[in-house]
């Protein structure tokens, strides 16, 4: 059973599906060795660990090479934000593809104009409905594996609540298989989304962003389909480093719990080669 139908099918059930955010290898040993049932290579974290702000700045060659790297690691399905397919439908065409290859289960557009922003910055701009719902019958044009689409509009910020229910019904009839429908405002807004689009809706779970707080058992009640945590590990990781820098500058040379190099180095493998070596000397 490919990860795309093994997606479809944790997406389709009662039970919320939680994606937490992975970047890289190390995150996505973390979130792997804590049996998650799928990922979402977050393209904010991608961005802030090349060193960037989320406004469209990555590429689609530093964001297949992360989803590649994650895929070392998990043997779940991965979810995989694709931006605004990196241009026109054409791009999104080749976007498609070149995720697919590199193991994603599931490709994420947005209908922002490129460059873009983080859903949860303000001054964003919007294509029109109609051009991006060309970008998504590209992208199921593309698709060779049952691939997942998944629409995401940005259009509450821009345009209201209403507006962005009517893009994702259009997305839906477009051909989209999951929408997703960024920062809404308030906890109606919340509770209305699933209802009104008629595929499985996700959940952008930001702390500290425009959205209010939601409990898995909400989520639940109101009919989403998963909840995909972008921060999980690359806020974490940043918080953490943060602390330490802090605990250094304080006169500290150790900060936080005491991990040794080989728990680290374990859970990113170090047993698994470890034996390789050993079986091929045998």
């Amino acid at each position: 059973m490919s990860d795309a139908t093994v997606l479809a099918g944790l997406l389709r059930r009662e039970r919320l599906l939680v994606a937490p955010g992975v970047y890289d290898g190390l995150s996505a040993a973390v979130v792997a060795r804590a049996g998650a049932e799928a990922a979402y290579v977050s393209g904010a974290a991608v961005s802030a660990a090349e060193g960037l702000p989320d406004i469209g700045l990555t590429t689609v060659t530093e964001m297949a090479r992360a989803i590649a790297v994650v895929r070392r690691h998990l043997d779940v399905p991965v979810i995989a934000d694709a931006d605004t397919g990196f241009g026109d439908e054409t791009n999104t065409f080749r976007t498609v593809r070149t995720y697919e290859d590199a193991g994603a289960a599931a490709v994420q557009l947005e209908d922002q104009v490129f460059p873009k922003r983080c859903g949860h910055l303000d001054d964003k701009a919007l294509i029109a409905a109609d051009e991006f719902a060309l970008k998504i019958e590209a992208a199921v044009a593309a698709r060779r594996r049952g691939t997942l689409i998944v629409a995401r509009t940005d259009a509450i910020a821009v345009e209201g609540f209403d507006a962005a229910i009517d893009r994702a019904k259009a997305y839906v009839a477009a051909g989209a298989d999951v929408i997703f429908v960024e920062a809404p405002q308030t906890l109606d807004q919340v509770a209305a989304i699933p209802s009104a689009v008629g595929v499985p809706v996700i959940f952008n779970v930001v702390p500290g962003g425009k959205s209010p707080e939601v409990s898995r058992e909400q989520l639940e009640q109101f009919g989403y389909a998963g909840a995909i945590l972008p921060a999980a590990t690359v806020g974490a990781a940043f918080a953490a480093m943060t602390q330490a820098m802090s605990d250094i500058a304080g006169g500290s040379l150790v900060s936080g719990p005491v991990t040794g190099p080989r728990a680290l180095f374990e859970a990113v493998g170090l047993g698994e080669w470890t034996a390789r070596k050993e079986a091929a000397r045998a």
